[in-house]
């Protein structure tokens, strides 16, 4: 079991880099890749700028060291990942790439396919084998196989939404446990419906909280698409089976007035104001309530969302590391990206950064066993699913998810009093129309 224990800051960066990329004995126990490294190289490695100002801080003091400690000359440049899309096309324009960065899963897919990145099947299969093997559903998300003949992304790190729950309201009701079902979460959110405090803060408005109902809809057995990929199923037994759910959560009034027109962080501020017993999202909910609302910081439980008759659909979000082929220091950056995965700084990386683990030996750390947040983002590791199963992620789908059908046609049943079938019709012909332009 690896724990914190007496882990430092200083002791970690002058007493553990620098190993992994020599082919050494690791802090894991396991021997490395060997990589052969040039004295007096460079290296520009762009790294992911998230919330956590100490988390940031770590990984450009871990990559300067093991710079330091192996001769090598790097350089960090931090790019929020808000602006990693426009950054990385200019500098693909412009043929100034670094050697190494982080990107989200999607940009990953999209380069691997113009056949930019190195392929690091051997860092992959060296890292799974010193840590205790991948998570199925990281490497199943991750997997560039199809379109790049190999992996080109090295998982270091999943987010995605999490069932959060007032476990003060709900104690008092009597339910100790988060819902399984989608059912159960209707039926807890029902008992603690006292206005002003709504049971059930999930969006059905035109943002990405509301395309959590995609998942949901899945886990009913409804599909977006084919097996291939190319022809619309929205229209479905299964999706039917689902459309009744809603109508009958809807029509319980669990739900918070005005959650069809909310805008990107409706539910946040329903959730931060103390007006609903459940939301679906990320873990930064979580950390905004720290320091606003101690209180409502520890009355709030995570979990992945329930599971529907087909069981848990539940996506996660990986967040990658490649190297690009144009590197002039590739043997470094491969080094590099596996010495990051060592225990000692992933460790402490994970209880600043709130991200899930990737590896199974992750698990045991500290911040998974005891943090809240993070035990949340682990049970969403174990339970999770690849973005957009059990569709094909492609293309056409997220030009799906981002014309907001699904929410769509929510609307059309609770705000304007559609059937199901006038809904469904309408939802299958717009995503048929999508998915007809990628053909």
């Amino acid at each position: 079991m690896v724990t914190r224990g007496s882990w430092t800051r200083r002791g970690f960066l002058h007493g553990a880099v620098g190993t992994v990329a020599l082919g050494m004995k690791g802090l894991s126990g396991a021997f490395a890749a060997p990589y052969v490294l040039q004295k007096g190289s460079k290296l520009t490695f762009w790294g992911g700028l998230i919330f956590s100002d100490k988390a940031n801080k770590l990984l450009q003091e871990a990559v300067k060291t093991w710079g330091d400690q192996n001769g090598i000359t790097t350089e960090v440049v931090m790019i929020n990942q808000n602006e990693t899309v426009q950054k990385v096309s200019a500098a693909i324009a412009s043929n100034t790439m670094p050697d190494a960065l982080d990107m989200s899963l999607d940009l990953l897919m999209v380069l691997s396919k113009q056949g930019v990145f190195l392929l690091l099947d051997d860092v992959y299969d060296s890292i799974g084998k010193a840590h205790g093997g991948w998570f199925a559903p990281v490497a199943a998300a991750t997997d560039t196989s199809k379109v790049a003949g190999g992996r080109t992304g090295i998982p270091f790190g999943v987010s995605g939404n999490l069932l959060l729950r007032r476990t003060d309201l709900l104690k008092s009701a009597g339910f100790e446990n988060p819902p399984a079902t989608w059912q159960e979460l209707v039926q807890q959110a029902a008992v603690v419906t006292k206005p002003p405090v709504f049971g059930l803060g999930l969006a059905f408005s035109n943002v990405g909280d509301g395309n959590v109902q995609i998942s949901a809809l899945q886990s009913f057995g409804g599909r977006i698409a084919d097996d291939t990929g190319t022809k619309a199923t929205i229209k479905s037994n299964e999706t039917r089976e689902y459309l009744r759910w809603v109508k009958d959560a809807w029509d319980k009034k669990v739900f918070p007035p005005g959650n069809t027109t909310w805008d990107g962080a409706g539910d946040n501020q329903a959730y931060l104001a103390g007006q609903t017993a459940f939301i679906a999202n990320t873990g930064s909910v979580g950390i905004a309530a720290k320091t606003q609302d101690p209180e409502l910081y520890k009355d709030t439980a995570y979990s992945s969302l329930p599971a529907g008759p087909k069981g848990v659909i539940s996506p996660i979000q990986p967040q990658v590391r490649a190297v690009f082929k144009s590197s002039k220091n590739p043997e470094a950056a491969k080094a590099l990206i596996e010495h990051l995965a060592q225990p000692a700084f992933m460790n402490a990386y994970f209880d600043a950064a709130i991200y899930g683990p990737v590896l199974q030996d992750q698990s045991k750390f500290r911040g998974f066993t005891q943090d809240s947040i993070l035990s949340g983002l682990l049970d969403l590791v174990q339970k999770g699913t690849a973005p957009g199963y059990p569709d094909v992620y492609n293309a056409a789908y997220a030009d799906m998810w981002n014309n907001f059908v699904v929410p769509k046609m929510i609307q059309r049943i609770v705000i304007d009093n559609w059937d199901f079938e006038r809904a469904m019709d309408e939802a299958q012909a717009q995503t048929q129309a999508i998915y007809d332009k990628y053909k």
